[in-house]
């Protein structure tokens, strides 16, 4: 089998990498530096974790700046911690380039034992997630499986995101000239965020969120000098947002996030504080475009504060559903400033305009008998993951091609196609993460689901 040899700008694309360095590429192997033959990780990093092998780490690892670790698809990483001390909670800090390479038929793992790896394990933060310094070099993450850390910070922490004894994300990315694309992955259990994005030019593409945050937390949480795309996005059971979009962290750069064909479930009933928490807020300067979202039973909707960039963001074509007035009346949250568009969709009175999923319960829980904050145990597991369900709208759902698929079209801001590129889509017909012609997200079950 030939093999091609690519000077893929792992100086050009790959940001940290050395500019010598090739990547390796057969239509069946993918390589960067060595292949690691040993299944315990220590210290620091780099090469290839190889298809088909699983490989163990019980203390922190680094990517060190000008390195590569790349996982193969079939590759799993598996955290050995306790979620108790830092020091019993690893984490992988990358101050160079992370890739993992999964695929549809081949997922990749970067997780805990199997015997962990449970529902009743849902926020116990058993290590530190992805931690990348502020001049780390690309991350590239596809059909990945990102799960159960939350782990409290400590010395090997970056003091820039999280003080002493603070959960950290399952993924957190702070270099304002890296790239970030995550797609088609799956991100479950986390402690407190998901994803924090700091700084950087981003693509989420066809996610799974998962019961993300125990009494707080987005599933995915952009900052100050954050740019780009997020559609597709499934997210389900979050604590507080789905997504959490904000200029606060004082770059140069606005944080500027368009938000678009994403369904949000179930989300922002652990988060305490009023007004806060629920489906998709804008807040403190950030801008961006919001259209086509499928919110259902949250506690709140569209929330953009008086001090966000109104003047620079727009928003339509909203679909709501709620079985609870009081989520009804929380539709256009009344602590921000958005309001009901010609194009949104929505309940009119308790269970009006039901969504009509393919295989999804929208009233499975009664919303009404429940008063926040509730406890991930008051939550039924079947709120608060994904399951073995379906998200298409069926024929007749008041959802279906509902959509502006020509408001604008997606930023692109960074590298585009082929292995190591993002796959973005733009704004959808129908409204939500799945689309009637089988495009959007692609994900039926959970991340718990896959082994």
């Amino acid at each position: 089998m030939k093999s091609i040899y690519i000077a893929i700008a792992f100086g050009m694309l790959l940001t940290a990498c050395h500019k010598e360095e090739t990547a390796n590429v057969s239509l069946g192997e993918i390589t960067a530096g060595q292949g690691i033959t040993s299944d315990t990780l220590k210290a620091s990093v780099k090469g290839t974790l190889l298809s088909g092998k699983t490989y163990y780490f019980s203390a922190d690892i680094t990517i060190n700046q000008g390195d590569t670790l790349l996982m193969q698809p079939g590759s799993k990483l598996i955290a050995l911690g306790d979620g108790k001390l830092p020091e019993t909670s690893p984490q992988i800090t990358c101050n160079g380039t992370f890739i993992s390479l999964g695929t549809a038929d081949n997922n990749n793992f970067i997780t805990v034992l199997d015997s962990l790896r449970t529902t009743a394990n849902i926020a116990k933060g058993y290590w530190g997630g992805i931690q990348c310094g502020a001049n780390s070099g690309d991350v590239i993450i596809k059909w990945t499986h990102l799960e159960f850390a939350g782990g409290p910070a400590g010395a090997n922490a970056d003091p820039a995101v999280f003080t002493s004894g603070d959960p950290r994300n399952l993924l957190t990315y702070t270099n304002i000239d890296g790239n970030c694309i995550v797609e088609d992955s799956w991100m479950y259990g986390s402690t407190d965020d998901g994803i924090r994005i700091l700084h950087g030019k981003v693509s989420f593409m066809r996610n799974t969120f998962e019961a993300c945050g125990k009494t707080g937390g987005e599933a995915l949480n952009l900052k100050s000098g954050t740019i780009g795309d997020v559609g597709y996005n499934l997210v389900i059971g979050a604590a507080t947002n789905g997504f959490k979009v904000s200029n606060s962290g004082g770059t140069t750069v606005q944080t500027n996030a368009y938000l678009y064909n994403n369904t949000i479930l179930n989300c922002g009933m652990r988060q305490s504080k009023s007004g806060r928490g629920g489906s998709i807020n804008y807040e403190k300067g950030a801008q961006g475009k919001i259209y086509n979202n499928a919110v259902i039973n949250c506690r709140y909707g569209l929330r953009i504060t008086s001090d966000a960039d109104t003047a620079h963001s727009t928003y339509n074509n909203q679909f709501y559903y709620s079985n609870a007035s009081s989520q009804i009346a929380q539709f256009n949250c009344t602590d921000g400033v958005a309001y009901t568009k010609s194009g949104d969709v929505k309940s009119t009175a308790v269970k009006t305009n039901n969504p009509q999923f393919a295989n999804y319960d929208v009233d499975q829980f009664d919303f009404s008998t429940a008063t926040p904050p509730m406890t991930l145990a008051a939550m039924p597991i079947t709120i608060i993951t994904a399951q073995a369900y379906n998200w298409s709208m069926l024929p007749a759902s008041p959802g279906l091609r509902k959509g502006n698929a020509d408001a604008f079209k997606a930023m692109k801001v960074v590298p585009q196609g082929g292995l190591y590129g993002a796959d973005i889509k733009e704004p959808g017909v129908d409204m939500g993460a799945y689309q009637s012609d089988g495009t959007g997200n692609l994900h039926y079950v959970s991340s718990l689901s896959k082994k």
